[in-house]
């Protein structure tokens, strides 16, 4: 009887070394990519990335006619981050770096590389801060990430009055945004809040082309009025009137709380207060101690 064999392993060093040297090579290739905004080509190998990854697989699944092919058009991956993607498709493993780890994470999940996935979550973890964190929430929200979700929500919650100011809270969308504002958990002040929200709404008026109010509507509901003190809320209502940002049946609402200075009558989510609420006078009628 034959014995049986045995698989033995030369050094992976040298195998990767070699790989990598193809990566964005002519030589040999057989596929040219346009990537990117700035349409740069960018060279691979088709057996190669049809063996590694099922997307490339149907994209590249017909065999090229004669003469020279077409180049693929892939004009939404940054070039950085798809080369980040064919480095780990050659060799196993991939530099990442801060400053375009998101964009290599969103290609990762679009061309259904797990493993390069989880590298690219766990990278981000590392490196997050307050720069980082609301961009990171929103690539977590759209992707339906919920681990990365989580821990972006409670960075941001440990530092609210940061990343409330940074620019990628600007630039969040609704959907990133209302898990912000149904925390208990923000370091921030009601008043702090109100004046945010009313700043991310001003910039998506102005990207959108919409009134401050209608880009508002889905979130502001959240935002908890009736912490604020009397003069804060009259101070609020006038500049409602001046630019519209929340629907005046809430701030109505808001009144009757202060009106009832009963805790049975007004607990709930728009009176609970926040890890960062101020306290104030009328908070004693609430009941609503922070848990």
């Amino acid at each position: 009887m034959e014995p049986l064999g045995l698989v033995v392993h030369g050094k992976a060093e040298p195998f990767s070394a070699a790989l990598r040297s193809l990566v964005n090579n002519p030589r040999y290739s057989d596929v040219c990519f346009v990537v990117g905004q700035e349409r740069q080509e960018v060279f691979a190998h088709r057996c190669l990335l049809a063996c590694r990854c099922n997307f490339f697989q149907r994209l590249l699944g017909t065999e090229p006619g004669p003469g020279v092919p077409s180049p693929v058009v892939l004009s939404t991956v940054p070039t950085e981050a798809f080369l980040a993607v064919l480095e780990f498709l050659y060799t196993n493993s991939v530099k990442l770096h801060r400053h375009s780890v998101l964009e290599v994470l969103t290609a990762a999940v679009e061309y259904g590389l797990e493993e390069l996935r989880e590298l690219c979550l766990q990278f981000v973890v590392k490196v997050l801060d307050v720069e980082l964190v609301c961009e990171a929430l929103q690539v977590a929200v759209t992707f339906g990430l919920g681990p990365l979700q989580e821990r972006c929500v409670a960075f941001i919650e440990a530092h609210s009055q940061e990343a409330l100011r940074s620019q990628g809270f600007l630039e969040l969308s609704a959907a990133a945004l209302l898990p912000l504002l149904r925390s208990d958990k923000l370091c921030v002040d009601e008043a702090g809040l109100v004046r945010a929200a009313r700043s991310w709404a001003r910039v998506g008026a102005a990207v959108l082309e919409r009134p401050v109010a209608e880009v508002a509507a889905p979130v502001v509901k959240e935002l908890r009025l009736a912490l604020l003190a009397p003069a804060e809320l009259s101070a609020l209502e006038e500049q409602n009137r001046q630019e519209p940002l929340i629907p005046a049946e809430q701030i109505v609402e808001a009144w009757k709380c202060h009106a009832l200075r009963r805790g049975d009558e007004a607990r709930g989510a728009p009176c609970r207060r926040r890890r960062g609420t101020l306290p104030r006078e009328h908070h004693r009628f609430l009941d609503l101690s922070f848990k």
